[in-house]
């Protein structure tokens, strides 16, 4: 896949395009040929429930935005997967057969689900492929600047490492699931900025993003190196890291090595306040929900100004070559930046993440 860095923050991205006039735009261009009013059914199918930003951001802001965008007529149906390449084939199969109008899809397996793609493409039905990039003929994508965060991931553990890293100093990568393929890119990411600065020592993907399955991998690292050897984690997100974290602690190790993470889960915000964990990566889910919300409107109302100026980006899938596309940007949380990044946003409260267990830590770093 192609990345192409986008040069609008992903806070402003929304904002920047209703602000020049074009998510309200009227006009020929606008509003030529219409396929749908505001009475349009929007399938949601989301990949997980481990990680708690599904539930508790992506779907709630969707609904929201659909709901804004047409006059309140329109709706969401929503399924998810529970990690599982047959279940959400089956949610794939029974949106097909209810008959909504567009599907915005983040793939269990992006590989796997292409003939329920094809399927849906049969019966007339756009698929937006959400968050990861699916396989088959999809309409637009929509997902993070993958490699960057990656990129970012890498870089913040050879900051924390200090300026006297180098390949003495041992890494274990704990990789996502090998059907996601943004997991793929982060790994691809964190190696340009790690190859030839340290050793990777160990590396493992992780079926299903599954934290225990991270936890069991990281003791088999420890059992390896030695636990005394480890100079740092890179875990490619939030719940992954608190396995292996988990499995550190476990082996006795009472001065953590620098341990990375994605996507800035309040428990991975809490472990960074107390320095266990020493990054997330923050991507801005209200810029990329309300975005791909948008998309699917204008994609069934046939305001194709609308639909190119959200998707002005171009990315191949094994399958499709030039697939309309937003990549958003994201940004490094480190103890120094959750005030500028889930606290400005709103995504947590500062009392939320300063719980009592926490508030002397929060009192130490300036949080409050």
């Amino acid at each position: 896949m192609r990345r192409i860095a986008l040069s609008v923050a992903a806070s402003t991205m929304t904002l920047s395009l209703a602000g020049c006039g074009v998510l309200n735009a009227t006009g020929d261009g606008a509003s030529a040929s219409p396929t749908k009013g505001d009475d349009i059914t929007v399938g949601l199918l989301l990949p997980e429930k481990v990680n708690t930003r599904y539930d508790k951001f992506d779907y709630p802001i969707i609904k929201d935005k659909v709901a804004q965008l047409t006059k309140k007529k329109g709706k969401v149906e929503y399924a998810n997967a529970d990690a599982s390449p047959s279940r959400q084939a089956e949610q794939l199969q029974n949106m097909i057969d209810a008959k909504v109008d567009v599907i915005l899809l983040d793939a269990v397996d992006a590989h796997g689900i292409a003939q329920g793609v094809k399927k849906a493409k049969d019966a007339g039905i756009p698929v937006i492929a959400y968050d990861r990039l699916a396989e088959g003929p999809i309409d637009a994508y929509i997902s993070f600047d993958n490699e960057l965060v990656g990129e970012v991931q890498g870089r913040s553990l050879l900051e924390a490492l200090g300026p006297g890293a180098g390949t003495s100093d041992k890494i274990v990568m704990i990789n996502g699931s090998p059907t996601d393929p943004n997991a793929r890119q982060f790994k691809e990411g964190a190696l340009s900025e790690l190859n030839g600065k340290v050793t990777i020592a160990e590396s493992y993907d992780t079926t299903k993003w599954k934290p225990e399955i991270a936890e069991a991998n990281m003791a088999k690292a420890i059992a390896e190196i030695g636990k005394s050897d480890i100079a740092g984690v890179y875990s490619a997100n939030d719940g992954m890291a608190g396995g292996v974290i988990k499995a550190l602690k476990a082996a006795g190790v009472t001065q953590l090595p620098p341990v990375t993470g994605q996507d800035a889960e309040l428990d991975a915000v809490q472990r960074v306040v107390t320095g266990e964990q020493y990054m997330s990566v923050y991507k801005s889910y209200p810029a990329e929900a309300e975005a791909a919300a948008q998309m699917a409107v204008a994609k069934l109302q046939g305001k194709d100004i609308q639909f190119d100026a959200l998707t002005q980006d171009r990315v191949d899938s094994p399958t499709v070559k030039n697939v309309p596309s937003r990549l958003v940007q994201v940004s490094a949380l480190t103890r120094h930046t959750i005030k500028d990044t889930v606290v400005a946003d709103g995504i947590y409260s500062v009392d939320e993440i300063c719980t009592a267990k926490y508030r002397a830590a929060c009192t130490a770093i300036g949080l409050k």
